[in-house]
């Protein structure tokens, strides 16, 4: 009886993991196959928009 809560334990754990990974495994492959040229868009587009603003906060 013990043996089966043991493998019943082990079967959950792995469970668990693997889908908490699958959503990162995925998204890793779906950016390096379809958002090769698209890394620094966002990037781009802040700062072009933070353009001007003034700096606040901090010692300098």
């Amino acid at each position: 009886m013990a043996g089966y809560f043991i493998d019943f334990a082990i079967a959950s754990a792995l469970i668990v993991v693997l889908t908490a990974l699958m959503g990162n495994i995925s998204n890793t492959i779906g950016e390096r196959m379809f958002g090769r040229n698209k890394s620094g868009k966002h990037v781009e587009a802040s700062r072009r928009i933070q353009q001007g603003w003034k700096v606040v906060g901090g010692k300098k």
